[in-house]
């Protein structure tokens, strides 16, 4: 199978990039054309230019470009037939990620979210226990958590955010939010338009009421949750889950700091591993493109509701 990474802007590319790399049946092929060719100097197969990259007709690709750049590279890759992972969000506005499911549906291709805990087998497990309804009985409620470290660039609502509300989407079976309502502040990142601590309550569809905490860790702080965590309520018991739970702890001497150790499992290795598996056999797995776009509904909304300090509806666009 011939897998391609395009662009190096995102943080994780060359973790994709490596972990494809050591796959027997992957033939990897990477290219950096509007960015600082990073790839170029890596051993790994690399094109100059986007061109080149199709010309090879690869079976799937990762984007992984700033998100102004997601949308060409998606439908460029859906004309070509190739598979779709892109990177959280779709893009900034909701006409381009309408845009980019809208090519892939037509052109007959996946395209998945990269959010690795929707990947993990745990979760597949949780999303058995809902659907089969005998131990949980009617969901009612779910209490959200993803405060891992400062990321490289963006706010919470960006960057932590997405992983919660693609885990709520999928549990829910695409059901749409209709209202939403968030507080924020700005306190770890020092800067007003970037936030640092977000909570946001959502109401879907179906009378189910969310409650997630995407708030960023202080720095150094290894005690704060590296993965999403969730608490799924029904009417007859609940369920946790924990995206990379803590195994072992410690506190290391020489580095006068707290450590700790999750699972084994490279949580991106299992997601790729997931991916290129519904490529090759046709298989969904993980979030889509329309979880995507609802998840990019919902944070537009919570800023909104940041803004303006009041609850915020959710339009539903008529198909």
């Amino acid at each position: 199978m011939r897998v391609a990474v395009l662009s190096f802007a995102h943080e994780r590319a060359e973790t994709y990039a490596r972990l494809l790399h050591a796959l027997p049946d992957v033939e990897l092929v990477v290219a950096d054309p509007e960015g600082a060719a990073r790839g170029r100097d890596t051993g790994w197969a690399y094109a100059e230019s986007l061109d080149e990259v199709f010309a090879q007709r690869p079976d799937a690709v990762i984007v992984t470009a700033e998100t102004g750049r997601r949308r060409e590279l998606v439908e460029r890759a859906a004309a070509a037939g190739a598979h779709v992972l892109c990177e959280h969000p779709l893009a900034a506005d909701e006409s381009d990620a309408a845009a980019m499911v809208r090519a892939c549906a037509d052109a007959g291709v996946r395209l998945s979210l990269a959010s690795p805990a929707c990947y993990a087998p745990a979760f597949a497990a949780v999303r058995k226990q809902i659907a089969d309804g005998a131990v949980l009985g009617a969901l009612t409620t779910v209490h959200g958590a993803c405060t891992g470290p400062r990321p490289a660039q963006g706010g919470a609502l960006d960057t932590h955010a997405p992983a919660l509300l693609d885990m709520v989407d999928l549990l829910l079976g695409g059901t749409p939010a209709q209202q939403v309502y968030a507080q924020t502040n700005s306190v770890l990142s020092t800067a007003p338009d970037v936030e640092s601590a977000a909570l946001v309550t959502v109401r879907y569809a179906d009378g189910t009421v969310v409650s997630l905490d995407c708030s960023w860790g202080a720095d150094g702080d290894l005690s704060a949750t590296a993965g999403p965590t969730l608490s799924v309520i029904g009417d007859k018991a609940s369920v946790e889950f924990t995206a990379w739970p803590r195994l072992l702890g410690g506190y290391d001497a020489a580095g006068s700091r707290e450590r700790w150790v999750t699972r084994g499992d490279d949580p991106y290795a299992v997601m790729l591993g997931a991916f290129l598996a519904a490529v090759r056999d046709g298989n969904a797995v993980g979030p889509d493109g329309a979880t995507g776009l609802r998840t990019l509904r919902v944070i537009r909304a919570a800023r909104e509701s940041a803004r303006t300090g009041q609850p915020v509806e959710v339009p539903v666009p008529v198909p």
